[in-house]
């Protein structure tokens, strides 16, 4: 069986690399059918990671949020045809203390190894979660970047007090988007408040109980936790405006990635005796409560929805770069392909 793997080998350059696939043993093949691009492959596909990270990861296969269907299962885990979620965190060992997703040998698919575009993924049965519900398959394909936003919040109830009246999301791009709809459902109880700048993405958070321009906070405005999802270069006036408003021995989640060291006041953290944490990545038990949350509440798939920018079916390579370039324009929103090699 011979397998066709899509690779960038440099920026806004895609090669076709044939391999044969070896139908013995307790692997699983799945044939790719809707992907999503993030901003992590948009960053190697552009070229606009440093010179010396690209050297080192390409040629590579990109995206990481997909889903597919099972056409070969030599473990007996899954039957062909059945729906599945890939998982692309790949542990190579476990810790009874450190999750999976932080261990530092682990491997992650479109960043360590090839990912998604390929004719077939080979996986082992654990890193797959299956889909027994109705759910729409296009909000499906981003189902790592939902159980990545899951995962904060499900540490957020590890580390925070119980007192949650309030809670701040900082950021009107996809992530803070994710998050503040999960929240909404997760803590029905709880006043959501969404802190962004750009009042054309404001207007999609419709759910939330309270839209706040960054450069509009009341003074008196106290929230008890905060997730800062805006990274870059703006996550310094984001956390420096959650520490200004939240109150003592608040929470703050840190979901915004930047490339440059973020200065942080430490004096008002250690004055609010606040806790700061970090979430990166996702972990299998991550997807699983993902799926069974997209199972649970219909509602999150319809918002979901409301963030899918644009769906472009794939039927050659050329389509996979205009699918690149197409998401590279929008300011908003998720784009989705519909993998129909």
């Amino acid at each position: 069986m011979i397998n066709a793997i899509y690779r960038v080998v440099s920026p806004k350059l895609l090669e076709i690399a044939y391999e044969e696939i070896d139908l013995k043993g307790n692997h699983v093949i799945v044939r790719p059918t809707y992907l999503s691009i993030c901003k992590a492959d948009q960053r190697y596909y552009q070229g606009s990671r440093d010179p010396e990270i690209l050297a080192k990861k390409l040629p590579m296969a990109l995206i990481h949020e997909g889903i597919g269907k099972v056409v070969y299962d030599g473990s007996g885990s899954f039957e062909p045809g059945d729906t599945v979620v890939i998982v692309p965190n790949t542990p190579v060992e476990s810790d009874e203390v450190i999750g999976e997703n932080y261990l530092s040998s682990s491997k992650f698919r479109s960043s360590g190894f090839d990912g998604f575009l390929q004719d077939y993924v080979i996986s082992t049965p654990d890193r797959l979660v299956k889909i027994n519900g109705n759910i729409n398959y296009c909000v499906a394909s981003f189902s790592e970047l939902i159980s990545v936003c899951l995962h904060s919040i499900n540490r957020l109830n590890k580390f925070s007090h119980s007192r949650k009246n309030s809670i701040g999301v900082w950021g009107d791009g996809n992530v803070g988007f994710i998050t503040a709809v999960l929240l909404k459902f997760i803590f029905p109880g709880t006043k959501i408040i969404v802190f962004g700048k750009n009042p054309e993405k404001l207007s999609y958070f419709t759910f939330a109980d309270e839209i706040c321009s960054i450069n509009d906070v009341p003074d008196d405005l106290r929230i008890d936790h905060a997730f800062e999802c805006v990274g870059g270069q703006s996550s310094q006036s984001a956390i420096d405006q959650i520490i200004d408003h939240i109150n003592p021995e608040g929470t703050i989640s840190l979901l915004g990635v930047s490339e440059y060291p973020v200065p942080i006041n430490t004096r008002m953290v250690l004055e609010k005796g606040l806790r700061l944490y970090g979430s990166s990545r996702s972990a299998k038990e991550d997807f699983e409560n993902t799926i069974g949350i997209l199972e649970k509440y219909p509602e999150i798939v319809n918002y979901l929805e409301s963030i899918i920018a644009s769906v472009c079916p794939i039927r050659t390579i050329n389509d996979i770069s205009h699918a690149f370039e197409k998401d590279n324009q929008l300011n908003f929103g998720k784009t989705v392909l519909i993998w129909d090699k």
